[in-house]
């Protein structure tokens, strides 16, 4: 009997990138609703939950899974454009492994601001002075509030990449009849035979061991600020 086209389950994403991205999701949704009710005591705690997650998914990049590097998935203009050129196609482009080479830069976007984002957050002081980020006390009133202005400024731009971040999942899904959402849940994508690969798995220990050391190291920071 001849098998399916895309009947081979294949893991292509590890628990750590699937934790991370849905942890982000949750805590990026739990900071701009304390934002636009007031609520610092939760704004804060989840501005320093999202820092560990975006910290340790750029360590997770260079030692984590195969699916995760990012040796493994950024590439240069020349890939990015000839990849481009297949977006109009209704189907294909559902063999990759991994990011493909556009959303290489939608993750690269999206880690950089959201750790200039936290960072700011650390130096950010309001109107009064009074909420402020744990090393406000660092930098002169004016520089806080720059920190601040800036910090509005960049979750501006982050609402704008992940609505089109958003756009892209769904276009994928309805017109190249791709999801991408399934196999970020699962970690399970479908291949064809021809072209599935091994993939490399880290043990979820190290990510366990890596992102505990991370998280606390970042709540030292906050805890015990260097004066």
């Amino acid at each position: 009997m001849a098998r399916r086209p895309f009947g081979e389950r294949v893991k292509v994403w590890d628990g750590a990138v699937r934790l991370v991205h849905w942890g982000i999701v949750v805590t990026f949704g739990v900071s701009w609703w304390s934002i636009s009710n007031g609520r610092m005591d939760i704004h804060l705690p989840a501005g320093y939950t999202m820092m560990a997650l975006v910290l340790f998914r750029i360590l997770w990049g260079f030692v984590g899974s195969d699916t995760a590097r990012f040796s493994r998935f950024v590439r240069g203009p020349a890939a990015v454009l000839g990849y481009a050129r297949t977006m109009l196609k209704p189907r294909g482009s559902g063999t990759l492994i991994g990011h493909n080479p556009l959303g290489a830069l939608s993750v690269l976007a999206l880690l950089g601001l959201l750790l200039a984002q936290v960072l700011l957050g650390l130096f950010a002081v309001d109107t009064d002075g009074i909420e402020s980020g744990p090393l406000a006390h660092l930098v002169s009133f004016d520089t806080g509030r720059l920190a601040s202005w800036l910090h509005g400024l960049g979750f501006d731009a982050l609402r704008i990449v992940a609505a089109i971040h958003i756009l892209a999942v769904l276009y994928y899904l309805v017109v190249k009849r791709n999801d991408l959402i399934g196999p970020m849940i699962t970690g399970i994508k479908r291949l064809p035979i021809t072209t599935r690969r091994p993939v490399r798995m880290v043990s979820p220990w190290i990510a366990a061991v890596l992102f505990a050391v991370v998280a606390g190291l970042v709540w030292l920071l906050v805890t015990h600020p260097p004066r």
